[in-house]
C-alpha cells in the first residue's frame, strides 16, 4: 500500500504541474497575437527608414563621418543580446546567451576585448553569475518593450563607436516567424558599409541575398547636402533598428514559451498515463495478494 500511496503522491503532483503549464501555455497563446502584431506595426517604419537612408546614401555616402567610418583596427566589440526577463522557454535564452559568451571567448583569445548589453533579467544574471559586468542593462520590460530603452542602447553604440571605444556592434536576438517558429538572429549593425545602406530590407539568408542585387537611387536634390542628411537619419535609423529588435524579441519569447509549455503539458499526459497504468498493475496485485491471504485463512479455519 506504501507503494500505491507514493504512486498516487507523484499524480497528484505531476497533475498540479501540468494545470500551471497549461495555464502558461494559454496566456502566451493570448500574447503573441498582439506581439506579433506590434513587431509587424514597427516593420513599415523600420522599412521606409531604411529606404530612405538607402537613397540618400546612394547619392552622398560619406566614409568620413563618424559612424559611417570603419576603423582601421578592431579593438573592442559589443554584443547587443536580446533575451527575456523570465525562464521556461525552451532554449530561447540560453542558446543566445551561450553564442555571445562563445564569440566573446574566441574575441578573448585573439586578443580583443568585448563587452555585452543585456535586454532581459536571465541574459543579466547570466554574464552577471560568470563576473562579466554588462555595460548596460534592462530587466523587467522583455515582454513589453519601449522606445527609452532602444535610445539608450543607441546612444550608448553611437557614442562609444564615434570615440573609438567600440570597433564593431553585433545584436542577437530571435525572430518571431509566426506563432510557432523562431529564428536566431545575429545581425552586424557598426561598422555599416555603403553596400548594406544601399540594400533595404536585406535578406537574413545566404539564399535570400543572393538573388537581391542592390539598387541605388540617384534622382533627388537634396538640401542640405546628402552627407548632412545621412548624419542626422544614422540615429534615427539605430533607434529603430533596436526597437524592431526588441519587439521581435518580445514576439519570439511568447512563441518559444507557449512551444516549451505545450510540449511540458504533452510531457505530462504521457507520464500520467504511464502512471496509471502502473498504478493499475499494483493496485491488482495488492487486490489478488489479499485475496489469497483470505482465501488462505478461511482454508486454515476449515482445518479446525
Amino acid at each position: 500500500m506504501a507503494n500505491l500511496r507514493e504512486i498516487q503522491r507523484r499524480r497528484s503532483s505531476i497533475k498540479s504541474t501540468m494545470q500551471i503549464t497549461r495555464t502558461m501555455e494559454m496566456i502566451s497563446t493570448a500574447r503573441i497575437r498582439r506581439a506579433l502584431d506590434r513587431a509587424e506595426q514597427a516593420e513599415p517604419y523600420k522599412d521606409a527608414i531604411t529606404r530612405m537612408l538607402a537613397n540618400v546614401a546612394a547619392a552622398g555616402f560619406d566614409s568620413s563621418q563618424p559612424l559611417l567610418a570603419r576603423h582601421a583596427e578592431e579593438r573592442h566589440v559589443l554584443f547587443i543580446l536580446i533575451a527575456s526577463d523570465r525562464g521556461l522557454a525552451g532554449g530561447f535564452n540560453i542558446v543566445q546567451q551561450r553564442a555571445v559568451e562563445h564569440e566573446m571567448e574566441r574575441l578573448r583569445a585573439q586578443g580583443i576585448s568585448s563587452s555585452v548589453i543585456t535586454c532581459g533579467r536571465k541574459p543579466t544574471e547570466y554574464f552577471t553569475y560568470r563576473k562579466v559586468k554588462p555595460a548596460m542593462s534592462f530587466v523587467g520590460i522583455s515582454s513589453e518593450p519601449n522606445m527609452d530603452e532602444a535610445d539608450r542602447i543607441a546612444s550608448y553604440v553611437m557614442e562609444g563607436y564615434a570615440t573609438g571605444a567600440i570597433d564593431r556592434v553585433v545584436l542577437h536576438y530571435w525572430h518571431a516567424k509566426n506563432r510557432i517558429e523562431q529564428v536566431q538572429v545575429t545581425e552586424q549593425l557598426l561598422p555599416i558599409s555603403k553596400e548594406q545602406l544601399i540594400m533595404p530590407n536585406k535578406p537574413r539568408t545566404p539564399e535570400a541575398l543572393s538573388s537581391v542585387g542592390a539598387h541605388e537611387y540617384t534622382d533627388f536634390a537634396f538640401d542640405p547636402s546628402p552627407e548632412e542628411v545621412l548624419g542626422y537619419l544614422m540615429p534615427a535609423y539605430f533607434r529603430t533598428v533596436i526597437y524592431h529588435a526588441l519587439l521581435d524579441s518580445a514576439a519570439a519569447e511568447h512563441g518559444a514559451r507557449r512551444r516549451a509549455m505545450q510540449s511540458a503539458t504533452e510531457n505530462a499526459k504521457e507520464v500520467l498515463a504511464s502512471l496509471a497504468r502502473t498504478y493499475n498493475r499494483e493496485r491488482q496485485g495488492a487486490i489478488t495478494t489479499e485475496l489469497n491471504e483470505i482465501i488462505g485463512g478461511a482454508s486454515a479455519l476449515e482445518d479446525y
